[in-house]
């Protein structure tokens, strides 16, 4: 195992100095040359020459700078002051007497109150004259504003309250007191004062209610700030230790101030079309999590982990961070199946085992030993639908004890993001779209009034999320901040070392014990034949757990029972020193493939088998897929699966749990059109619907086609109705 990089000490060889310990350290300078001078005989006129030298050069500083003549002489006064108490000392050989050490001891606090007085009192002066300065540019543009309104819009007696500068200079704000006789400005009001302003492209006009009724802000962008790329800050100070009270930052709306979405209450939905930059924004919110040292992150993505993979490089690859920055990646449908039944698990253990801590609210508090969960999930449309119910669990269930989803998808429309994810995501980031229609559907309040064109470069887009009352706003355009993956490797280092651990409460349930033994199961899928860095031995050196199989629904069972097989096999343990190779091609995930066709090869197929329950008592047992299994019915009763659906779903299990609609009727013998419509036919008799619209991704091409479990929950329900 190797070691956890130390970090080593850094001399800051800065000159950060107040201006009390700079007088101290001029102060020290005139005791050190009095000192070394009266025994080496230095004259006394060398230390008048200093003080006259220093006294010159600081009248020539305080003139540039334009100091008051006061302040100058003051300054003055001290560097003569200090060269005429050295002269004297040299000359009677006395510097370390009691007289002339109390003396410099005086003199040493007056230029240190001094030097603090004169700088607190040229702040002062600096904050008065930068006041003014403002002051005169508000008044000059209240007054343009006044004029302005009049001639655009014919108004009388309105009243311009005041102007405020936006941060940067990139805009400003218009406080208008409107007339009672006309409380609102025009439909046309933005494009007019937008034309009349000449603003240059990017720039805009935004028009708000005031606090009052009466009142109306008129926000005014000069400088398109959504135009430049901004990268995440990554200096010192931007790195230092957050809470996940504090939101997560996504980048800069229009006025440079920067735009925060809340995660400690609220789910968050971001939705994007393909090269609007959402994954860069999905990895700039990962970067605000990971900068907080009281949240656990985890990830959901089963089309290649692609962005938990800039995150464990440092871990995994590189070895310089001790620990993963992502606390679990699902990388595939059955990863993500133990993940969701950890997570919903942890959440009831949560609510039961720390009652103690519910005293002032009925919410948990987080911190560092009881962090948040935040569940990241991206490319959702590619979930089938048993694993989108337990999302919605923990969407519903997780906002007290602090499990929070933030959900990834193309659009925000049904076929995409249950109902259920998008009405507790009251924060919402809809990046650059084509259609304005898209946007109102995802933003319930002021999406109508929303143009695409105020967000038109990539990484920009529209934000909405509660505020500190708890109440959402309009949707906001910003522009995220660019991450890349240099930097994202740098941060994992730095934040590495902050990572919370989830705490025994939430991990001692029945799926919690497929937790330790995790990377075990997914760093042979993500790296391969790569070889991985000594930092992940303390995660893999243990014996490495697998959850038995539904063998008809393909999902992991991780509790003592299934709901849907009660004689569902023992779990699975694989040696440490041998790992599960990694696979090619399309595949279920894991195992799940193996452990599919040796249930198959073990089941009789089709072989009756005559029981004690009388006559006419059998069980039908068929081959895996074909799912016919009767009891206490006659012979001779036809199944009630139809061979089509049983067949097609032995063949998708069979290529790994997903099937373009083209290779699946070929494997039929049987015409694309014709043999879709009547599977079609067949689901929708039972109510079984495709999700993402009947596309299935396999490699990086997206199709109509099936997947295994959508096909086992038709033949379930197709078993029910007998």
């Amino acid at each position: 195992m190797a070691a956890k990089p130390a970090t080593a000490p850094v001399l800051d060889w800065s000159w950060n100095h107040t201006p009390a310990t700079s007088a101290a350290l001029v102060a020290g300078g005139a005791y050190a040359l009095a000192a070394t001078g009266s025994v080496t005989g230095l004259p006394p006129t060398h230390a008048l020459m200093v003080a006259g030298a220093g006294a010159a050069a600081q009248s020539v500083a305080d003139l540039v700078q334009h100091r008051p003549a006061g302040h100058i002489v003051a300054r003055c006064a001290a560097w003569l002051t200090a060269g005429g108490w050295t002269a004297s000392a040299l000359a009677d050989h006395t510097p370390l007497t009691w007289g002339m050490t109390g003396w410099w001891s005086a003199g040493t606090v007056a230029g240190m109150t001094l030097a603090r007085g004169l700088v607190r009192a040229e702040e002062s002066a600096r904050t008065e004259r930068h006041q003014r300065k403002l002051q005169k540019w508000a008044n000059k543009q209240a007054g343009e504003w006044h004029d302005r309104l009049h001639r655009l819009f014919r108004l009388e007696g309105h009243q311009v309250d005041g102007v405020r500068p936006w941060k940067g200079d990139v805009g400003y704000t218009v406080l208008v007191t409107m007339p009672s006789d006309t409380p609102e400005l025009p439909a046309d009001a933005v494009r007019k004062l937008a034309v009349d302003l000449r603003l240059p492209k990017g720039g805009g006009i935004q028009i708000l209610d005031g606090e009052t009724y009466g009142q109306t802000l008129i926000r005014v962008t000069a400088v398109d700030v959504l135009a430049q790329q901004i990268n995440l800050p990554d200096t010192p100070t931007d790195t230092t230790v957050t809470s996940i009270y504090d939101g997560i930052p996504l980048g800069l709306k229009p006025d440079a101030e920067e735009a925060r979405i809340a995660v400690v209450d609220d789910c968050v939905l971001v939705v994007g079309q393909t090269g609007s930059g959402k994954t860069n924004t999905v990895n700039v919110a990962n970067a605000g999590a990971l900068r907080t040292n009281n949240t656990v992150v985890m990830h959901i993505d089963v089309t290649g982990a692609g962005i938990s993979l800039p995150w464990l490089h440092s871990w995994a690859a590189e070895g310089t961070a001790g620990v993963p920055l992502i606390d679990w990646t699902a990388d595939t449908v059955e990863e993500a199946h133990i993940l969701c039944d950890t997570v919903i698990a942890g959440i009831g253990a949560r609510k039961t085992g720390h009652q103690d801590r519910l005293t002032e609210d009925d919410k948990l508090t987080v911190t560092h030993d009881l962090p948040e969960v935040l569940v990241v999930v991206d490319e959702i449309a590619e979930l089938p639908p048993a694993l989108l119910r337990k999302l919605d669990t923990i969407v519903n269930t997780g906002r007290a004890v602090r499990v929070r989803v933030l959900i990834c998808g193309l659009r925000a429309t049904q076929d995409v993001i249950t109902a259920a994810m998008k009405k507790q995501s009251r924060g919402r980031v809809g990046m650059r779209v084509s259609d304005p229609e898209e946007l109102s559907h995802l933003f319930p309040t002021g999406g109508a009034r929303i143009n695409p064109k105020s967000a038109p470069y990539k990484g920009c887009g529209f934000y909405s999320s509660p505020d500190a009352d708890d109440v959402v706003s309009d949707p906001t355009a910003f522009k995220a901040y660019r991450i890349t993956p240099k930097q994202i490797r740098a941060l994992s280092v730095t934040y590495a070392e902050r990572r919370p651990k989830l705490e025994d409460v939430f991990l001692d349930t029945e799926p919690g014990e497929y937790y330790a033994s995790r990377w075990g199961r997914i760093l042979p899928r993500l790296y391969k034949t790569g070889r991985l860095a000594p930092t992940t031995n303390p995660y893999t050196s243990g014996d490495t757990l697998y959850p038995p199989i539904n063998p008809l629904t393909g999902i992991p069972i991780t509790t003592a029972t299934d709901p849907d097989d009660d004689n569902a096999p023992t779990p699975r343990t694989v040696a440490a020193a041998s790992p599960a190779p990694a696979r090619s091609g399309p595949q279920v995930s894991g195992d799940l493939l193996s452990i599919i066709l040796s249930t198959a090869r073990t089941t009789p197929a089709q072989a009756p088998v005559t029981t004690s329950g009388g006559d006419d008592a059998t069980v039908i047992r068929a081959d895996f897929g074909r799912v016919i299994q009767q009891a206490g019915t006659p012979e001779d009763r036809p199944s009630p699966v139809p061979q089509l659906l049983a067949e097609a779903h032995q063949h998708v299990v069979a290529a790994g749990g997903r099937m373009w609609s083209s290779d699946l009727a070929a494997a039929h013998g049987l015409d694309p059109r014709a043999f879709g419509t009547e599977l079609n036919r067949l689901l929708r008799d039972v109510g079984v619907e495709r999700p993402g619209v009947g596309t299935v991704r396999i490699g990086d091409e997206s199709k109509s086609g099936y997947l295994a479990e959508t096909l086992a929950e038709a033949i379930q329900c197709y078993r029910n109705t007998q």
